[in-house]
């Protein structure tokens, strides 16, 4: 769901009849839902049921997909791709799933498969949408999408055991809408701003906006007697420096996403760029995707042989190591090929650790909203980085004909600002609290209760 527009891209205007401008809103209108719903759904998930949550999201991830393939005009495609961003919340609720229902020894492994899903959906779905797009109409690629959410629907109502852990309670509407409203201030001037302006009156309000309202959030959550985001266990070192890193590694994950194609795209006239098409672009950056799955295993024993944050340490330093190499090595097809597997190989360790180290902290019964404020924290990074590494690759362009296309030195601008983002997630990651002292801090007399009775 992620990458299906994105051979659209260039294409969206004419084919909505709309301005560039409008149809942006294609792509910003998903990130926005799926970074409000992904603590949300966590929360329902853990008052009614992951299954039952992760069966609505399946059903209005179809339902959206639906609406986008009977699209012609822009306002159904940004109400379809909304409700395609509704269904995000599924990762936190799958993660949340795995350790309601697997024993311990198995943990580690399932969620760094499940994590690794996440880069390889991605990686595959690059190529075949780019594929779809070039070789027959552009509405197949919707058709496709509600295809696989319907199937998905049908194999977790039949496959899926009922999950009889609840945490019974109100669910915080005044909470959810403080945070929607937050979030929406915060994200839309980070994702829009190049286009408004990053010193226009709109931006600066929205910023500003967001502040406030993400205080008074904060301030509601903390005297709520069943807040949608339990604050005090966000607070934990361990929970904090966690999200905080988490922001930091999605920043850094998310300039290969944008670089990378664009240098692949490249006319070949700029001395630099490789000419390819976007399906040939998708076909060498598919690899990095099966990386991911390939080191899920890894990850796995490393986490259960050194700690997750261990686990956390090494993913990013492969990541920022695979930024250096496209640094100094990006002048053949094989270079980025080789730079996008040892990323996501990064990745793909950094993004297992994370549910590990929250699920270390967490009670079981908070397991789901806990992971969907990471999702979140996740989804910050990646919004930040689409924003600022859109504007130092547009920036630093050159014109080649009509058409502005990055110069080189703004590519290598934005793989120094992902190694710099991966540093800092270094940094956070390291007063990350040690097993021992992370098993201290949430044992409590409740806890050890709950399991006792479990």
């Amino acid at each position: 769901m992620q990458t299906i527009v994105v051979p659209l891209i260039p294409n969206l205007p004419a084919m909505l009849n709309t301005s560039a401008a409008d149809a942006s809103w294609v792509i910003t209108v998903t990130l926005l839902a799926g970074a409000i719903i992904t603590p949300i759904a966590g929360r329902l998930g853990d008052m009614l049921g992951k299954r039952l949550v992760l069966l609505l999201s399946l059903l209005i991830l179809t339902g959206g997909s639906i609406i986008c393939a009977l699209s012609d005009s822009l306002l159904p495609m940004v109400v379809g791709r909304g409700l395609q961003g509704l269904a995000m919340g599924a990762i936190p609720l799958g993660i949340g799933i795995l350790r309601d229902e697997l024993p311990r020894e198995k943990m580690g492994s399932a969620v760094a498969t499940m994590s690794a899903t996440m880069g390889v959906g991605g990686a595959i779905g690059l190529p075949a949408s780019a594929a779809v797009a070039q070789f027959a109409d552009w509405h197949t690629l919707f058709w496709g999408a509600a295809g696989l959410g319907a199937i998905s629907f049908a194999a977790v109502l039949f496959l899926l055991p009922r999950s009889t852990l609840r945490t019974p309670a109100r669910f915080d509407f005044l909470g959810a809408l403080g945070l929607a409203a937050g979030l929406v201030a915060l994200l839309l001037p980070i994702s829009k701003g190049s286009t408004w302006g990053w010193g226009s009156v709109l931006t600066l309000s929205c910023f500003a906006a967001a502040l406030v309202l993400l205080l008074l959030w904060g301030f509601h959550e903390r005297r709520t007697a069943s807040p949608l985001v339990d604050l005090r266990i966000s607070a934990r070192p361990s929970v904090l420096f966690t999200n905080f890193a988490s922001i930091a590694v999605g920043f850094s994950m998310y300039a290969m996403n944008l670089a990378f194609p664009q240098l692949l795209m490249a006319p070949a006239s700029t001395g630099y760029g490789m000419g390819l098409s976007m399906l040939q672009a998708g076909l060498v950056l598919t690899p990095g995707g099966l990386m991911m799955m390939a080191i899920s295993p890894v990850s796995a024993r490393l986490s259960a042989r050194s700690g997750p944050k261990i686990t956390l340490i090494t993913g990013t330093a492969v990541i920022g190591a695979g930024y250096v190499l496209a640094l100094v090595l990006n002048s053949q097809m094989w270079h980025l090929a080789l730079a996008s597997m040892v990323i996501c190989g990064g990745i793909g360790l950094a993004y297992a650790a994370m549910p590990a180290l929250i699920m270390g902290a967490v009670d079981q019964r908070e397991t789901g909203a806990a992971n969907g404020l990471n999702a979140l924290m996740r989804s910050v990074g990646t919004a930040v980085s689409a924003a600022v590494t859109g504007v130092v690759l547009a920036s630093m362009s050159i014109m080649v004909g009509k058409v502005p296309v990055p110069t080189m030195a703004g590519f290598q601008m934005s793989f120094i600002l992902a190694i710099a983002s991966a540093l800092v997630a270094i940094i956070l990651a390291l007063f990350i609290p040690r097993a021992g002292k992370l098993s201290r801090v949430s044992t409590s007399p409740k806890r050890a209760s709950v399991s006792a009775k479990i």
